[in-house]
This record gives structure tokens, sequence and C-alpha cells, in this order.
């Protein structure tokens, strides 16, 4: 059995935080507003596997008023949604994200996110889509408020149903 699944976050820019998207911590003036890191990437993701596998979403699974992931790494969630994918007895086949924001640029960052979330899901790094764009100035988005990402997870039952 295959499966797909949909995720999507975005956090607002706070000044005084560290940005990090895709476990990359990126050189910038301002970082994005959350009880963990606010890694908007890795919550796309986590959501889009959990989603797959249908065992809900990030916030059930880390709860943003839970003490235990204040200014957590979202690296840890991402492991652990790796955890709970292989305890369903399913492996993840690939994936495709898409960050979405003004600026910084991000796209010399690119390899290293994908990287870092390749290794976490025990990937090749060929299965493991990562794509920044603008919001071409429309909207909060547009006007660097703050930082979307979207992504889209494949996979698939190792039981061979």
């Amino acid at each position: 059995m295959t499966r797909i699944g949909f995720g999507y976050d975005v956090h607002a820019f706070s000044p005084g935080r560290a940005l990090v998207l895709g476990g990359v911590e990126i050189p910038a003036e301002r970082g994005l507003l959350g009880h963990s890191d606010a890694d908007v990437l890795l919550h796309a993701i986590c959501d889009a596997l959990l989603g797959a596998a249908a065992l809900g979403d990030i916030g059930r699974h880390f709860p943003d008023n839970a003490p235990q992931f204040r200014d957590a790494p979202s690296t840890e969630f991402l492991k652990e949604v790796a955890r709970l994918i292989k305890a369903h007895d399913y492996a993840v086949v690939n994936l495709d994200a898409t960050v979405v924001l003004e600026a910084p640029r991000i796209a010399a960052y690119v390899p290293h996110m994908t990287e870092t979330i390749a290794g976490i899901l025990d990937l090749d790094t060929g299965l493991v889509s990562v794509k920044a764009t603008t919001h071409e100035g429309l909207g909060s988005l547009g006007r660097g408020e703050g930082c979307a990402a979207y992504a889209v997870a494949l996979i698939q039952s190792v039981r061979g149903q």
C-alpha cells in the first residue's frame, strides 16, 4: 500500500530568534516565532508524514503548550515522526517540499537542508526535494512578515499490503 500526505506550516518573523529551516541555522536578522525552534520546513514535513500514515498532526504529538517542547529543535520532532512511521510498518519513499519567503535567500543552504532531512529519515538525498520561492510581494508573506512551507510525502507499507 502506498499513501501520500500533505503538510503546511507558517510562522511570523520575530527579532531575537534564530532562523532555522530544514534543521539548518541560517544567518538572518530575525528568526521565526514559535514554541519550538519554529522550523516551518520540518513542521510541514512532519505533518505530511503523519498525515500519510493517518497518525494525526504535529500539534497532537508535540503540543505548543507542552513545556518540554519549548525551544526544542524540530529535528527531534522529525526523528520521532520517523520512528512512528517505522513503528507503523511504513517506509518513506520520497519527500517534496517548498519554502516560501521573501528574504533571506536560502538557495545556498538547500543542499545542507536536504542532507539533514535525508539523514534523519535514512533516505538517499535524491529522494528529498527542497525548493524555495517568494510570494512575489503579495500578502503578509510577500511583505516579509513570515515564512511558510508546504510538503508532500509518499510512504509505503513494508508489510506488502
